[in-house]
């Protein structure tokens, strides 16, 4: 049944690239560009900044981008800058960009009672990574529904440590905010002073509701919901299995060599008690994969954590998620084909099933065009940022790409040529893997349509 499902899927979304001129993922890229520009008018209003003074556009246009690509990258500090109108409107970009624009506008039509054809339908599949269109509404229901009640969840733990600090409504208004951008991996904070989450390094609930929005949220609301329905290891699918696997060993193992990287840098880690160190390795270790806040100096870290940290934004969250990256399915794919070459396997292996030989260059593909972006980007930035160094123009490009909002102290500083840079690279970064999966899907080679195939030849490797 699941293969006939995916068949139909297939064959409509084929119907409608040939008879639509504009395709699914050129409509999912022109909502979110509408969605940015609309918010970089509302944030351009006096209304939105306590200058009472309207902002010049390019700084508003990056601030919606950074919130609608749920990146974190701010050029303005967020909770000193705009006014309660504009930091609304961050949220709500924020929500936009996490759920993705597609399953925002499906709730919208569900709340308006209009039917949803086929074609949305289509277009809300492909925003999911869902493979066949069999109970997608059903499906973006249970997105809504588990996304809210998490977010509801974190809020009030949030809460419960921010209403000693700031009041009432002001502690209350801060959990909402910060539940929402953790959730969705945004990494926008309201702290001041762009401090983020440094002021909590020690503090137990909010590193624990931070740190667990931040994995429910990237992690996929597939897994989630295969997770909640099966309960068992045994049935869970494979992509499950990969997801889970992956992020543990990613989260655990990334703790462990920040723990050993920073336990004496005075810098970030020295002067912290014991469960201090263990709170900011794992908050360490989880942000960049793509949340974007942090407890700790990112221009303090050693080489050997700054170096890690950006290996863990390019890898990002998993598919289905509020995260980016290249995705932790991707990473998998292509280790397990490393793993295979070297048992001596003709096929990638995982799990006791073979790899398609077809996702495998897709993540192939998906890594090299993420690898080409960045070198672009890099030597762009370089050439327009020289009051900064190296270090500090990749660890942005990929802070970047990776939509994670980490920065060293350079967004502020950015040159008009680097902030527009920055913005194509977010935006690259959260729409792109969505095009060009969707492309690489319905992309068929000559010899696979059979007219005709090319004589083979050998290279060296």
């Amino acid at each position: 049944m699941k293969d006939k499902s995916k068949k139909l899927f297939r064959y409509l979304v084929k119907q409608y690239v040939k008879r639509d001129r504009i395709k699914p993922p050129q409509i999912l890229v022109i909502g979110f560009g509408i969605t940015i520009f609309v918010g970089a008018l509302l944030l351009t209003l006096p209304i939105a900044a306590k200058s009472g003074e309207s902002t010049n556009f390019l700084t508003a246009l990056f601030t919606a981008t950074s919130a609608v690509c749920v990146t974190g990258l701010v050029v303005v500090d967020t909770g000193t800058y705009w006014t309660p109108f504009g930091q609304t409107v961050i949220i709500l970009l924020i929500q936009i960009g996490g759920l993705g624009f597609m399953t925002m506008t499906t709730l919208m039509f569900l709340i308006a009672g209009k039917k949803i054809t086929i074609k949305e339908r289509i277009i809300i599949a492909d925003s999911l990574s869902a493979s066949n269109l069999e109970g997608v509404i059903k499906f973006v229901r249970y997105v809504l529904l588990y996304t809210f009640v998490v977010e509801g969840i974190g809020a009030v733990l949030l809460s419960i440590r921010f209403i000693p600090d700031y009041g009432l409504v002001k502690g209350i208004l801060f959990g909402i905010f910060h539940a929402i951008s953790s959730f969705c991996n945004a990494g926008f904070d309201l702290i001041g002073g762009y401090r983020s989450h440094m002021p909590y390094v020690n503090d137990f609930i909010v590193n624990f509701a931070v740190c667990s929005l931040i994995v429910l949220g990237g992690i996929g609301f597939a897994v989630t919901n295969d997770v909640l329905k099966n309960k068992s290891w045994r049935r869970f699918n494979l992509h499950t299995k990969m997801v889970v696997s992956i992020t543990s060993v990613l989260i655990l193992g990334g703790a462990l060599l920040f723990y050993i990287m920073e336990y004496n840098n005075p810098g970030t880690m020295a002067d912290l008690p014991w469960y201090g160190k263990i709170f900011a390795s794992f908050y360490q270790s989880i942000t960049p994969r793509t949340a974007g806040s942090n407890t700790i100096d990112q221009l303090s870290m050693t080489n050997g954590s700054i170096f890690l940290t950006m290996i863990f934004m390019f890898i990002g969250g998993s598919p289905g998620s509020t995260a980016g990256g290249v995705k932790t399915t991707t990473f998998g794919v292509i280790f397990m084909t490393v793993v295979s070459v070297l048992r001596g396997r003709t096929e990638t292996e995982a799990f006791g099933r073979t790899i398609v030989f077809d996702i495998v260059k897709r993540a192939m593909s998906l890594v090299l065009i993420g690898m080409i972006i960045l070198v672009v980007d890099i030597l762009i930035l370089s050439a327009t940022e020289q009051h900064a160094t190296l270090t500090q123009v990749a660890f942005e490009a990929f802070s970047g790409f990776g939509t994670v909002g980490l920065s060293m102290s350079l967004t502020p500083t950015l040159t008009p040529i680097g902030r527009v840079m920055i913005i194509l690279t977010m935006f690259a970064g959260r729409v792109g893997p969505l095009t060009i999966a969707f492309a690489i899907s319905e992309i068929q080679s000559a010899h696979e349509s059979g007219k005709y195939r090319y004589p083979e030849g050998n290279i060296l490797i």
